[in-house]
């Protein structure tokens, strides 16, 4: 069992450190986690927004080139001539030749742009590798001349209606032509008339497709963030795949925060801009775009890290704690063995005391409390034996006063005057008998001391409760107690007589004392199974229920001089006869022994 105990503490020890150690890594795990979940998405947001001014400053700069390029083409003074003539082929002619001098880069528009633009031969190469157009109509939008592929070189070019609100000012924005979006910068051309005021000749339109090449270059451009044009909630560009982009788009909706989108199998993080027409209205929505498998992968990666340190913690923690926890609980495992010790009454056992820490001033407690219960007990038992020594002398005297009040007597008569031969026999017998049981009872003391026992005798059961009756009677007369013992003359037992007989002597004598204004004792007998029943009866008050679990203890006595030896012995008798001896309480009132002898 103290095995037990002690791996139950060295448990709790165990198992408490490592609660403590899971919860603390726990907390700091999610901790550490939830900051850097924070932080990277905050990386990814900043990246995004980066992404967004990367765009914006890219797109000002096309834009700013297109007005640039119309802007010189339209102050040219060959391009005015040619407009001026009003024919169809010179226009177109002239288009073409500036045309393919902006596709070259090597013309003259190079020097004439320098000072509005520096680098706007450079920026005139990115418009026409990406599809650039260029459009020369007439004031109501009529194509007069289109350049560089996409649109019709006849009909109406119905964005000059939405720009024509600005004329004589530039315009620029997003257009949806022909099924395509563009990006288009709208130039008047302006010629002084002779009456001195300005009359619109014809209008410039110069511009790109938004293509996925335009998207790629985005991309390319900033960081590598993914783009996606919408045009009417639908995509008109994108560098995501066709199945993605149409989830984004289908999911997306107008706003100006940052949006998270989740699709089946990723998630993406969504910015959008809302781009313009050339009447400044919403034309549709630039998304950038940016998912979050690296935020994903970091979480996963720290995930793992954390699980590591965690477990390495945990086993660390757990070794440390089964050392420190050994260590500390070896002294109390030698506390603990003392203690046994002591419990098996090895009272001068001493533990080792180390050190002066807790541990250290209990063992040193443990020590001067074991010397103190030692010293205590040696004390106890000099007192014990002092007070046993007095009380069995008490008893014996107790015991011994019936049979000398006997002898005392019956002496007494026969030297107090003459007598018949017939009483000084009685008294004789009297005095012998008493003398037998005062011997016969030192000796049964001496026996039960020695645990010597004698062997039995076939007994009479009648003769040795009517020798006891015979012995208490003058007793019982001066109290006005009367004796009945009517037992069959035939029940014949295996006894030792003289303790038997002690036995009776004990319980009537007993009674006798439990009834000082005189009552009935009554002795019965019967056969029981292989044995024979008992019952002592008197009508005295009874036995206490304070002492009625430990009368046939030592020393425990109730209302009666004594102190309680007789009892304990008479029981010991019975036991020694293979029998026994219990007491219960007459429900007419008064004590009822019961003697329980093998047959």
């Amino acid at each position: 069992m103290n095995v037990s105990v002690r791996h139950s503490l060295l448990g709790k020890i165990v198992f408490s450190t490592s609660v403590a150690i899971t919860l603390l890594l726990a907390a700091a795990g999610w901790f550490v986690q939830d900051v850097t979940r924070r932080v990277l998405a905050d990386n990814l947001r900043n990246e995004i927004q980066g992404s967004l001014r990367a765009y914006e400053s890219l797109w000002q700069s096309r834009a700013e080139m297109l007005r640039t390029v119309s802007r010189a083409l339209s102050n040219m003074s060959d391009v005015r001539r040619a407009f001026q003539t009003n024919d169809r082929a010179t226009i177109q002619d002239t288009a073409a030749e500036f045309w393919s001098r902006i596709a070259s880069a090597d013309g003259p528009l190079a020097v004439s742009a320098r000072d509005t633009a520096q680098d706007g031969p450079r920026r005139a190469r990115d418009a026409s590798g990406s599809g650039g157009i260029f459009l020369v109509t007439d004031p109501k939008g009529a194509v007069i001349a289109s350049l560089g592929g996409g649109l019709p070189a006849s009909g109406e070019f119905a964005a000059i209606r939405y720009a024509a609100v600005r004329f004589p000012a530039q315009s620029d924005g997003l257009s949806f032509e022909e099924g395509r979006l563009y990006e288009l910068a709208v130039t008047p051309v302006y010629v002084q008339t002779q009456d001195g005021s300005s009359g619109l000749l014809n209008v410039l339109v110069a511009g790109f497709p938004v293509d996925a090449q335009v998207a790629r270059d985005l991309k390319d451009r900033t960081g590598g963030s993914d783009f996606v044009f919408l045009s009417g909630g639908l995509p008109v560009a994108s560098t995501l795949g066709d199945a993605d982009t149409r989830a984004v788009a289908l999911r997306y909706r107008r706003g100006s925060g940052l949006q998270d989108l989740e699709l089946p199998d990723r998630e993406f993080a969504v910015l959008g801009n809302t781009l313009r027409d050339l009447a400044g209205a919403p034309a549709g929505d630039l998304l950038i775009i940016h998912d979050f498998d690296s935020i994903r992968r970091a979480l996963n990666a720290l995930e793992t890290r954390l699980f590591l340190i965690w477990a390495a913690a945990v086993l660390s923690g757990l070794a440390v704690s089964v050392l420190l926890a050994r260590r500390i609980l070896r002294p109390i495992r030698q506390l603990e063995r003392a203690a046994a010790l002591i419990a098996d009454e090895t009272y001068g056992a001493q533990v080792p005391v180390h050190g002066d820490d807790e541990l250290g001033r209990l063992a040193s407690t443990f020590n001067a409390m074991s010397g103190s219960i030692q010293s205590a007990r040696a004390e106890l038992i000099r007192s014990e034996r002092i007070a046993t020594i007095g009380q069995l002398s008490s008893s014996i005297v107790h015991d011994l006063r019936n049979p000398l009040a006997s002898i005392y007597g019956g002496a007494e008569m026969m030297m107090d005057g003459d007598l018949s031969p017939a009483q000084l026999q009685r008294l004789a017998g009297n005095i012998y008998r008493s003398s037998r049981v005062i011997n016969e009872m030192l000796q049964e003391l001496v026996d039960v001391s020695r645990g010597r026992i004698h062997p039995p005798e076939t007994c009479n059961l009648s003769e040795i409760v009517e020798a006891a009756v015979e012995i208490l009677s003058p007793e019982a007369a001066a109290h006005g107690v009367s004796i009945e013992a009517p037992l069959e003359a035939e029940i014949e037992l295996p006894l030792e007589r003289a303790r038997v007989e002690r036995v009776f002597l004990n319980l009537i004598s007993n009674g006798i004392e439990a009834m000082p204004s005189g009552g009935r004792i009554s002795i019965s007998a019967v056969r029981n199974g292989n044995g024979i029943l008992v019952e002592v009866r008197d009508t005295g008050p009874g036995i206490p229920e304070a002492v009625r679990d430990r009368l046939f203890q030592p020393f425990v006595t109730s209302g009666k001089n004594g102190l309680g030896l007789g009892l304990a012995l008479s029981r010991q008798t019975l036991l020694d006869h293979g029998g026994d001896l219990w007491v219960e309480n007459n429900a007419s009132g008064g004590a009822c022994f019961r003697l329980r002898l093998p047959g």
